[in-house]
């Protein structure tokens, strides 16, 4: 079954993908092999991942993700999705 997944970096950043093999893909960033981005921040971490039926959703997902805001893959991770609608909103600074 496909996967989408975040890894934190050692930098403390957050890398997303998606993967038809999940523990393969994530052997592959632990040894260095997996992505640029994640080579040179090793060692990471899986700390999210969510299953699909299909290849193109878990892809959508992914993409869906990477376009997140940090704090808003932060209450993901950390299964606040109450907050993930109030996260979306774009803040609006008013003129003074």
């Amino acid at each position: 079954m496909p996967f989408v997944y975040i890894l934190r970096c050692s930098d403390d950043s957050y890398y997303v993908g998606s993967a038809r093999v999940l523990e393969r893909r994530i052997a592959e960033h632990a040894s260095g092999h997996g992505a640029r981005y994640t080579s040179q921040r090793l060692p990471v971490e899986l700390v999210f991942a969510e299953e699909f039926d299909n290849v193109g959703d878990a892809f959508a997902r992914e993409k869906q993700i990477q376009g997140w805001s940090r704090r808003k893959r932060l209450s993901l991770i950390e299964g606040r999705y109450n907050d993930l609608p109030r996260l979306s909103k774009k803040l609006r600074f008013r003129k003074t």
